[in-house]
């Protein structure tokens, strides 16, 4: 035979008056019954407040890495941001409202390469993004190397389907099937560097676009 503490739950003697641990009263019927009560208080509330001190900690280590990504890379220069107004008003007129919204709103511009970004090896890209922290960074290419404003626009399309979390089989499939929404035909664009790259990268992406019998390399979008 034994004697449970209350208090502190410690096993004592049956014949003990006083816990050998906390010193609690075991003969006293009134304190065991408070300490009883005390043990049984909810701990609800505690478990609230540990789940808001977990919350903040993960909202400001998110925020810190976010701050990382911003200040380890370099703003656009003014020229730089009206060439990209321009490419999402061209977005806009031709009705990808969401996208334009996107990037014009919610979008962080960068014109090079953050720590998280420099540390994956790339070759001649045109821009890369940062999801879901909304970070698109532009390299030289997008400025110099395209040959107008809605070619410009359609690397912005493909940008912002990242930004909304598609990966790059969803990205190229969308601007391409919309290519021509967008103005950035076959007639217009075909001999451009842009439009052969972005095509033969769609079809290793995309293969299912490209299994017609009519239209050029099988593409089931070319009309």
């Amino acid at each position: 035979m034994n004697k449970k503490c209350p208090n502190c739950n410690l096993v004592n003697f049956l014949e003990a008056d006083i816990c050998r641990r906390c010193e609690a009263d075991l003969q006293n019927p009134e304190v065991l019954q408070i300490t009883v009560e005390n043990k049984k208080t909810p701990r609800f509330p505690q478990i609230i407040g540990r789940a808001v001190v977990c919350f903040l900690v993960v909202i400001f280590c998110v925020f810190a890495f976010y701050l990382s990504l911003i200040f380890s890379s370099s703003p656009l220069q003014s020229a730089e941001k009206a060439k990209v107004s321009k490419a999402i008003s061209i977005l806009e007129e031709k009705g990808f409202k969401s996208e334009a919204f996107l990037l014009k709103y919610l979008t962080s511009y960068r014109s090079n390469d953050n720590w998280l970004n420099a540390s994956i090896e790339k070759e001649n890209a045109y821009a890369a993004t940062n999801f879901p922290f909304e970070i698109m960074t532009l390299y030289p290419d997008f400025f110099e190397k395209t040959t107008d404003y809605t070619e410009r626009a359609s690397i912005l399309l493909h940008e912002a389907k990242h930004l909304q979390g598609a990966d790059e089989k969803d990205a190229y499939e969308f601007v391409w099937r919309n290519r021509n929404k967008l103005g950035w035909t076959k007639e217009t664009y075909g001999n451009s560097k842009l439009y052969q790259a972005v095509k033969k990268q769609t079809k290793e992406y995309a293969p299912n676009l490209f299994i017609c019998q009519s239209g050029d390399l099988g593409d089931c979008t070319d009309f």
